[in-house]
């Protein structure tokens, strides 16, 4: 049985205490990693080091970017039309062996 815990991560240089399942610490740190690193991205590639750009602005690019992906992969796992499909084609495999 998983059962929950406390963990602090860290994001843009702030400490957040999270309670989750254990089997979620690993994903939970990781998706923390990959924001820190995004907005490192943004910070050194966009903004060339300028010391004046806001953290907010950093982290409302960065949600902007992982939503979109999220976005994406939304649409590139619809099931939907499979599902359709099949059911389309049991019902003709059904009529074939019936007549």
């Amino acid at each position: 049985m998983d059962d929950k815990f406390l963990i602090h991560i860290e994001i843009a240089g702030r400490r957040y205490p999270l309670t989750i399942l254990r089997s979620d610490e690993e994903r939970a740190r990781k998706a923390a990693a990959q924001i820190n690193s995004k907005m490192f991205q943004y910070r050194h590639e966009l903004f060339e080091n300028d010391s004046s750009v806001d953290t907010m602005d950093l982290l409302a690019m960065t949600a902007f970017q992982l939503s979109f992906r999220n976005l994406q992969l939304e649409e590139t796992n619809e099931v939907t039309p499979f599902v359709e499909k099949i059911e389309q084609l049991k019902n003709e495999l059904e009529d074939y062996l019936k007549g």
